[in-house]
């Protein structure tokens, strides 16, 4: 077991505004959980001391606070490093998780467990963003737990609206095209969409409860040309202003289908996590019929509850990095365009990660 260091001679490896780097690691329920996943509420890191009396201390103070812990507005997330905690570790819903991390590997990178092998148990407490607000030692829980009770509400934790970094774009296609796009995808009825995902090195596609939605691919080859005509013409040159980033590749050709009758919706997600998709740029939602379904709005939790719906034909273009979703649809049926655009270099890495595909 490792060392337990003197915390008077520590220093916390992060101060406040710093980004807290992201991992994935095993959970009591997960044998790969994406930390990158919990944006959009404060959260709290804590790297546990090994068994005993400053451990015992270290939860019953956090025990002692459990009210605000409801995964909605805060979250803890406690790591845990030798086999016996971890084999007993259950997570206590809502609010409390746990991380294994039997070799030390997140310990290290945060800074809890040094070169030497010697440990340095502390709390951090993070923003809905993921960027530091305090680091304290083990045993300093009232200080923690009184910064925590001082929490604005989440919409408010930066002191001023934020807006995500997201580009509106009225009037990528002609109210024509839009019904011709919604007719479409009315011939077909559409498929189960599913979600990507790394699974024993291969990226597979998956059916389960994380989206619910149909599509149906544009298969007519001078109906594709007249879609890049548009995006050419009215979406790229707007992309490269705003964003400097020069699209020349479109992926997919896809009529979406979000209906109220079953809830339509996408959990939060990114569109570029797994080998199979780390190619992507740009995500882009074009709306085909926007007053006739209520809900089904983008929303991106790292820059608060906002969200975001363009007009009939217009886009919303987003980074494919940004944490998002698609909010239930609660009337009517949403129609959508969804494309993703990539540039020379990202051809290089799909053309470099076509091994990853899993064969159908």
């Amino acid at each position: 077991m490792a060392a337990q260091a003197d915390t008077a001679a520590w220093t916390a490896p992060f101060e406040a505004g710093d980004p807290a780097p992201w991992f994935e690691a095993p959970t009591p329920t997960s044998p790969r959980f994406y930390f990158s996943t919990t944006v959009g509420r404060y959260t709290l890191l804590a790297f546990l001391p090994p068994p005993g009396a400053a451990r015992n201390a270290a939860m019953a103070a956090l025990q002692a606070h459990r009210g605000p812990f409801d995964d909605i507005s805060l979250s803890a997330f406690l790591v845990l490093r030798d086999p016996a905690s971890i084999a007993e570790a259950r997570n206590q819903l809502p609010g409390l998780r746990w991380f294994h991390d039997p070799e030390g590997r997140i310990s290290r990178l945060y800074g809890a467990l040094d070169d030497a092998g010697a440990e340095h148990p502390y709390w951090l407490l993070l923003d809905p963003s993921h960027r530091v607000l305090g680091a304290y030692p083990i045993a300093e829980a009232a200080a923690l737990f009184a910064q925590i009770a001082a929490l604005p509400a989440v919409a408010d934790y930066a002191g001023v609206e934020l807006c995500a970094p997201v580009l509106i774009v009225p009037r990528v296609f002609e109210p024509a095209t839009c019904r011709r796009l919604i007719d479409l995808y009315k011939a077909h009825g559409g498929d189960p969409s599913g979600v990507m995902r790394d699974m024993d090195g291969k990226t597979v596609g998956v059916l389960d409860d994380f989206k619910r939605r149909r599509d149906v691919t544009v298969e007519d080859q001078a109906f594709c040309q007249e879609i890049r005509t548009y995006l050419g013409r009215r979406l790229i040159p707007e992309i490269a202003k705003v964003f400097q980033f020069h699209a020349t590749r479109i992926e997919r050709y896809i009529v979406a289908c979000y209906d109220a009758k079953d809830g339509g919706y996408f959990r939060p997600h990114r569109d570029n996590e797994t080998a199979g998709t780390a190619h992507r740029r740009f995500a882009v939602s074009i709306n085909l019929n926007a007053d006739e379904f209520q809900g089904g709005d983008l929303r991106f939790p790292e820059f608060g509850p906002r969200t975001y719906r363009p007009p009939t034909g217009g886009a919303v273009v987003f980074c494919c990095s940004l944490q998002h979703e698609a909010t239930p649809v609660t009337r009517g049926t949403r129609y959508a365009y969804l494309p993703f655009l990539y540039d020379e270099a990202g051809a290089a890495i799909r053309q470099a990660n076509l091994g990853a595909f899993a064969a159908p």
